[in-house]
């Protein structure tokens, strides 16, 4: 069970690919953006990347307004 840091966050989970934790967390409503250990992860391959122990992932979310 990977042990990652998410925002900040210390989680264990279950999923095997980083699509399926932000799914759970409701982190991929919307624009956002996805770094895993300071580098940019493309929307297209969030299922392919294989979650591991201590990945520090940070996703930002765009928020409109003016």
């Amino acid at each position: 069970m990977p042990q990652v840091t998410l925002n900040g966050d210390v989680k264990q989970t279950l999923h095997q690919n980083l699509l399926q934790l932000l799914d759970e967390m409701g982190q991929t409503q919307g624009r956002f953006a996805v770094e895993i250990n300071g580098e940019l992860i493309p929307k297209s391959q969030l299922a392919n990347v294989t979650l591991q122990d201590g990945m520090n992932i940070e996703v930002v979310q765009a928020v409109g307004g003016g």
